[in-house]
């Protein structure tokens, strides 16, 4: 298959380095200091599920020079996603399949905006992950699972061989029949891992071992589940426990890529992750005290250190 990575950070070097190195034409699109290392000395993954080194691949930074893919596998940042979204246009053809690979839970409305309702594909990915320098990508975690379907069920041809493809690239990719639920319980998980670990500047291990924190954390699932049930997902209560004990067997060191961020000075996704869990409350008429503590707290460092 032909598959674009827009854009190849940790996520999109991941799955596009697993893809490329069973066979499939993968390019990756990138900038900057990132490029340059992808040209010159190829892409190197340092996992967990073990290392690989890809010395040719295919970078740019122009998506013109790419031209329609059978798949993109959409990660950007999610301040990027219209733009992104946008440049990602020479991309699609009638036959492509845009699967959103994002944080946040409205992705594949703002980028079906865009691309259009017949050629996106919501999607989730579990992987804790983050680039380790030009080039290199870390994986530090035991998972490392995508999730896609279409938003209303329907089954999808494209989407399927995709699949079948992922699968003999020994992916663990899971298909979903409602991606409404599937996002809002990945989305219930990070917002609220990712507020507590930049909140109290520690990984989850910290966060679980004390108390006041572990309560806290509980605390701010429990209200995002609320705003996801009150929204239509069909998220069950039993959720939130679900991801505590989930959380309990995650490595003590994991963080949340928006931690990574702050501690590298860069923009932070909060306003579409905490921020979302809030304004969300507020339209729905959920109380979302914990979630407006975090928001206030990291909220100044949310345009990094410009």
């Amino acid at each position: 298959m032909k598959i674009a990575a827009m854009a190849a950070g940790a996520v999109g070097s991941y799955f596009g380095g697993r893809m490329q190195a069973a066979g499939h034409d993968v390019a990756y699109i990138a900038r900057r200091a990132h490029l340059d290392a992808l040209r010159k000395d190829g892409l190197k993954i340092q996992s967990t599920h073990g290392d690989l080194h890809l010395p040719k691949v295919n970078a740019t930074p122009d998506p013109k020079e790419v031209g329609p893919v059978d798949i993109v596998l959409f990660a950007v940042k999610l301040w990027d996603t219209e733009t992104a979204a946008e440049l990602a246009k020479p991309l699609v053809g009638p036959d492509t399949r845009v699967i959103t690979l994002q944080n946040g839970v409205d992705s594949y409305e703002r980028v079906s905006a865009i691309l259009g309702k017949d050629v996106t594909i919501p999607g989730t990915a579990y992987i804790a992950a983050v680039l380790g320098g030009p080039g290199v990508m870390l994986h530090t975690s035991k998972f490392a699972t995508m999730r896609c379907g279409t938003i209303d069920g329907r089954p999808d041809a494209k989407l399927n061989a995709f699949v079948e493809a992922a699968k003999a690239a020994n992916i663990d990719i899971q298909p979903q029949d409602d991606m409404n639920r599937e996002r809002w319980q990945k989305f219930i998980f990070l917002s609220s891992m990712a507020g507590m670990n930049c909140m109290t500047r520690q990984p989850i291990g910290k966060v679980l071992a004390d108390p006041d924190t572990r309560a806290f954390y509980k605390r701010l699932m429990q209200e995002c589940l609320a705003v996801g049930q009150k929204s239509g997902a069909k998220v069950p209560s039993s959720w939130v426990d679900d991801r505590m004990t989930f959380s309990d067997n995650a490595p003590p060191g994991m963080k949340a890529s928006m931690l990574h961020d702050l501690e590298a000075g860069n923009r932070l996704e909060l306003d579409w992750l905490t921020g979302k869990v809030v304004s969300l409350g507020r339209e729905l008429g959920v109380p979302t005290p914990a979630s407006e503590a975090v928001y206030a707290a990291v909220k100044l460092h949310r345009m990094g250190k410009q």
